[in-house]
């Protein structure tokens, strides 16, 4: 499988992914129609799957369009059938979609929207995160609690170190600015920002990342790191309460 990071709208990403044998095409969260549409024309192919990871229009604006230029059937979470324009295929958390020869895990992550999934298409370690976890951060709690996102984050951190995430936007920078605020003495997280800035000097997007690098440098996933509750004046806070203080810290950023 091949995949391919499109830019959309601002700061968006949607991720064509390629099946190279048999040329069929999925897009994870088509936040508009047209750079899709221009790159699989440049690449003579043709869409068969729209994939959605939650409702929300920067990830689902591109659904009505492609649908009816391609055909393409829409893959989303059961939970928001009535959000998701056009939705085929409602799928249930733990079921594996599996069409042609691309398969995936759905995992039900809510937090910043309670419909919210991933994508876990775990032959080839790539997980589509959407909104929920970020590189170097995690999603705004719209409709969900700190106790769902912090959960469902935890559902994360159980996947293969080696797993490589694809995120719904390109935060990077920015979060990264947050992380090394109350986590100066992260000697991976310095590296990683340097990174980081190579890679943007380039034009190039920071993704993907690996759960490995989250795991050691996005302070949301360390809320259990000792250095972390003594920056923010909390040392004897629960994991969760350092992870909501964090939160609300960021909202204000």
């Amino acid at each position: 499988m091949k995949i391919e990071i499109i830019s959309c709208l601002k700061d968006n990403y949607s991720y064509v992914i390629i099946d190279e044998k048999n040329k069929k095409t999925c897009v994870v969260d088509p936040s508009e129609s047209k750079p899709i549409v221009n790159f699989l024309e440049k690449n003579n192919l043709k869409l068969n799957y729209i994939l959605n990871t939650h409702h929300h229009y920067d990830h689902v604006g591109g659904n009505s369009e492609l649908k009816k230029k391609y055909r393409a059937k829409i893959v989303g979470f059961e939970g928001d059938y009535k959000r998701i324009p056009e939705i085929d295929i409602m799928l249930k958390d733990g079921e594996i979609w599996k069409k042609d020869n691309f398969e995936a895990k759905i995992i039900h992550i809510p937090g910043h929207t309670l419909g919210h999934i991933c994508f876990y298409f775990y032959n080839e370690n790539n997980l589509f995160t959407g909104d929920t976890l970020f590189s170097l951060g995690c999603g705004r709690i719209f409709e969900g609690t700190y106790e769902q996102m912090f959960s469902s984050l935890e559902k994360i951190k159980k996947l293969p170190l080696k797993t490589k995430i694809y995120c719904g936007h390109e935060y990077t920078l920015q979060n990264s600015k947050f992380c090394i605020t109350y986590d100066k003495e992260n000697q991976n997280l310095i590296n990683k920002i340097k990174e980081i800035n190579k890679k943007l000097k380039k034009n190039e997007p920071t993704l993907p990342s690996t759960l490995e690098d989250e795991i050691k440098n996005n302070i949301f996933l360390r809320s259990d790191n000792d250095k972390i509750k003594t920056n923010l004046n909390i040392d004897n806070s629960s994991s969760l309460a350092t992870f909501s203080k964090l939160r609300d810290l960021k909202d204000n950023f």
